[in-house]
């Protein structure tokens, strides 16, 4: 069901419910309006035919009462009169049974229902006490009630005819008012669906819109926004991920094309193996990193956190460097000490490249600085390495997949580009950032993590977000 559908029934249910409402108030007041007049007509005759039998000379005036009775029942059909006495000469009407019994029942107001009549008529009987000679009275005025319930039926009726029109008048003035009002979604409904992936950076116009809308426009072009971002980012991933893939590969099948043209020694084949093992060695470490960045974007947190010494974590990992580094012929400094939340394996599997990463770019004889510092209720860990300075245009880049500041690829043998962005996935994971900085020559790279008192396993920032460093 459509919106404007829903909406048209919504002002529909309204209009019942004020119509109903308004109706029955209406019809309680005819009817209590009605029910007066009816026994104020009633009332009004009787006081005269009162007056007219309240004499002392009623045997000289009774002909001329009975003739002014008989005119205005006449004239008044639905007008009825009783007169009784003791006395045969005062008498007026035909007495029916229902009649004598009113009579019988004495002074007051009564319902008289006659079978010639299809309403009860509304009746008074009074009673006048003998009075000089005059014998006792006992009289009744009576009123026909269906011109009244006629009205009222009448009024009933067209009550449910109007509201039923009102009804009909108030859905279809609310369906054509819902659609008017809501041309404004259905001309947005048209532009979204002119958006495809050839054209990402189209936009939803803010103006003119309701203030309603204006929100959930800007909402949806910030996730249009977003959405472009990750696309490009997708693309340009797959790009070189073909590229890293594909170097690999070609190196695997040149090898083995040019080991099976001719006849050659066991020696030899062995080489080319040991050759190929390599080659996929690198491929299998690619995969790996690509399938832990997957999952580090599809939302996994570091749920096996434990408070830690970090110096301690970052001390065990230059042990199990130290072999590298000896050979590179640089040596490190730990400063500084601090306890975190942190998944011991990940915030090892970050420090590792950070030092690889800080290792490549360090001549011989130089000393990295690894150091750890609190800020707030974060922790830093930066690693800083001497090194020629890195431009401004590279550093918000360096921690992107395949990233590399030499655009020829060096060393690509050795590094496939995916060491930072694991850093920042481990970062994000533990709801912190990453940061890069350049001066006095030095060059530092790190990243930041929960201190012990943000407890928790909402605290993560997603992937490319939240990294002052870089923006």
């Amino acid at each position: 069901m459509s919106l404007s559908t829903r909406l048209a029934g919504m002002f529909a249910g309204a209009a019942v419910v004020i119509f109903a409402l308004i109706g029955t108030m209406l019809y309680c007041i005819l009817d209590r309006q009605t029910e007066r007049l009816q026994q104020g007509e009633v009332d009004v005759r009787f006081n005269m035919v009162s007056r007219m039998l309240d004499h002392p000379d009623l045997a000289e005036r009774w002909p001329h009462l009975q003739g002014k009775l008989d005119n205005l029942s006449q004239e008044y059909e639905l007008i009825r009169f009783w007169i009784d006495s003791d006395d045969p000469r005062y008498h007026y009407g035909r007495f029916s049974e229902p009649v004598q019994r009113l009579i019988a029942d004495g002074a007051g107001r009564y319902e008289l229902q006659l079978p010639e009549h299809r309403y009860a008529l509304t009746a008074r009987v009074g009673v006048l006490p003998a009075r000089e000679g005059r014998p006792r009275l006992t009289y009744v005025t009576a009123i026909d009630s269906a011109a009244f319930h006629e009205a009222r039926t009448s009024t009933v009726k067209w009550l449910l005819g109007l509201s039923a029109l009102g009804v009909l008048l108030a859905s279809l003035l609310g369906h054509w008012i819902a659609r008017l009002g809501l041309w404004p979604v259905h001309r947005l409904s048209e532009e979204a669906r002119r958006i495809s992936p050839r054209q990402l950076s189209q936009r939803l116009q803010l103006s003119p819109l309701p203030a309603e809308l204006r929100e959930l426009v800007g909402a949806f072009n910030g996730a249009l926004d977003r959405l472009e971002q990750a696309y490009v980012r997708l693309e340009s991933f797959n790009a070189d991920v073909a590229h890293e893939l594909r170097t690999p590969l070609t190196n695997l099948i040149g090898q083995t094309q040019v080991a099976l043209s001719r006849e050659r020694s066991g020696e030899h084949y062995e080489e080319v193996l040991q050759s190929n093992l390599e080659e996929l060695e690198r491929l299998r470490a690619i995969v790996n990193d690509m399938l832990f960045l997957a999952r580090a974007d599809q939302g996994r947190l570091a749920c096996e956190r434990e408070e830690t010494s970090l110096a301690g974590e970052i001390a065990t990992t230059v042990d199990f460097l130290e072999v590298i580094f000896d050979e590179a012929g640089v040596g490190i400094e730990v400063r500084g000490e601090a306890r975190a939340l942190v998944e011991r394996a990940l915030f090892q599997r970050a420090v590792t490249n950070l030092l690889y990463n800080a290792a490549q770019h360090t001549a011989a004889g130089g000393t990295l600085r690894v150091g750890v510092e609190r800020r707030g209720d974060e922790v830093r860990v930066a690693v800083s390495n001497p090194g020629v300075p890195i431009a401004d245009e590279h550093r918000r880049h360096l921690f992107e997949r395949f990233y590399r500041v030499d655009a020829a690829r060096s060393n690509s043998e050795a590094n496939h580009g995916l060491g930072l962005s694991i850093v920042k996935a481990v970062a994000s994971m533990h709801g912190g950032s990453v940061f890069v900085d350049s001066a006095d020559g030095w060059n530092t790279f790190g990243f930041t993590v929960l201190s012990p008192e943000r407890r928790g396993s909402g605290d993560r920032l997603p992937l490319g977000e939240g990294d002052p460093a870089l923006s």
